[in-house]
């Protein structure tokens, strides 16, 4: 099955993005660089937010990169995943930062592929604060292979 056909049977919405004050992805030569999609969620991890919930989160802010990619490339096919960043609005104990990432590299790997065009370089940070108080932000950069 084709990532887009993957992406739409996985539920990933994708809808025309209104106007806004910065690109959520831009294209550059044969490279989509995303803004950081912030989640829906807020909070902070280990004060109230659970690894659970930030997982969810960070999902959540892979769809929305995915949204934005196929706004500017028509379609998720003939896409690489190069590289993911997550931020994680966390104590500073809490130390699963990457466990909350997952949930956005796993669901880059369902639709792309774990062992092929999914299979991305990846930071996990923990931030004292996100904008609008979300628990995670991520960004991503793929190549256009096609």
């Amino acid at each position: 099955m084709s990532p887009q056909k993957s992406a739409e049977s996985l539920g990933v919405v994708f809808s025309k993005l209104p106007p806004s004050y910065l690109n959520p992805c831009i294209r550059s030569g044969n490279w989509l660089i995303t803004s950081g999609m912030v989640s829906d969620l807020k909070g902070k991890l280990g004060a109230g937010v659970s690894t659970e919930e930030g997982y969810g989160a960070a999902k959540n802010c892979a769809q929305k990169i995915l949204n934005a990619v196929w706004n500017t490339h028509g379609t998720l096919d003939g896409l690489r995943v190069i590289k993911v960043l997550g931020c994680v609005n966390s104590t500073l104990e809490f130390s699963d930062q990457h466990l909350v990432i997952n949930g956005c590299s796993d669901l880059l790997h369902q639709i792309f592929g774990k062992d092929s065009d999914g299979f991305h370089a990846r930071s996990a940070l923990g931030f004292a604060q996100l904008p609008t108080g979300a628990a995670v932000e991520v960004e991503a950069i793929f190549e256009v292979l096609s």
